[in-house]
């Protein structure tokens, strides 16, 4: 399977999803943990990350400690209507309706049920798919890639009129972004390439790699500036309330 032209339809809708909330320790940041789904006018549901593991939100202290994440900061929510199959049924969907997997990158808060749409391939870059596991956090790597079907992509590629995948590394090795053209306008999805404004001028620090984040970053913005799109940030903790939330969506 090619990702060029796998979608057929055109964009109808985006929904933000609500994976729950996150504090960072060494700055006492609150986060909000997102994915999206994306519809078409052929029917397509398109689905770009999906938080953490199922296990946070069964017993969020035990998935805590087992992954040892109290290093890195405190899960503040992450309950069972934060899954992505909770997320979709606010949609009116479920599973089965998912056409395919968009995984921007795979840290833990992105990749938590990779697996479970197993009717649908994943997108991924080729770099962070050739990695022996998905980075998930720190030195902790415990899962496997899903045996399933991949479309690993290289540089950018327009997986259908109106939707175009973007590679943007420097967060993470394969980390990409997505410009989606909806009936009212573009609308940019940077992911944890630009996780909030700030970065910018914070000059990216601490990512796998600065300078490819700062390029990255750089590219993205002129992009969306040239096609007036409105962007949404990663982890933005000022833009996070803001936003709709399914079972609101942007058209």
């Amino acid at each position: 399977m090619k990702a060029k032209g796998f979608v057929k339809g055109r964009p109808r809708d985006l929904a933000v999803l609500n994976y729950g909330l996150f504090k960072v320790n060494s700055n006492g940041r609150i986060i909000g943990i997102c994915g999206f789904l994306i519809r078409t006018d052929a029917g397509e549901a398109i689905l770009v990350d999906t938080g953490f593991p199922e296990k946070y939100a069964t017993d969020t202290e035990a998935a805590v400690q087992e992954d040892r994440l109290f290093e890195f900061g405190e899960v503040l929510h992450c309950g069972p209507e934060n899954l992505p199959q909770s997320q979709l049924a606010k949609l009116g969907l479920d599973s089965s309706d998912i056409t395919l997997q968009v995984c921007t990158h795979t840290h833990i808060d992105h990749i938590g049920a990779l697996g479970a749409f197993p009717a649908s391939p994943i997108l991924i870059s080729a770099t962070e798919r050739a990695l022996p596991r998905p980075l998930y956090w720190g030195d902790v790597q415990p899962l496997e890639w899903p045996d399933q079907d991949y479309l690993e992509i290289e540089g950018d590629v327009e997986i259908g009129p109106g939707l175009t995948v973007l590679m943007a590394p420097g967060h993470a090795p394969g980390q990409i972004a997505v410009m989606v053209d909806l009936p009212s306008g573009t609308f940019l999805l940077t992911s944890d390439a630009i996780s909030r404004p700030e970065e910018i001028d914070e000059k990216f620090a601490g990512s796998w790699d600065e300078d490819a984040a700062i390029a990255s970053a750089d590219r993205l913005m002129r992009l969306a500036s040239k096609r007036d799109a409105f962007v949404i940030y990663g982890h933005c903790p000022r833009q996070w309330p803001e936003l709709r939330k399914a079972p609101e969506v942007y058209s």
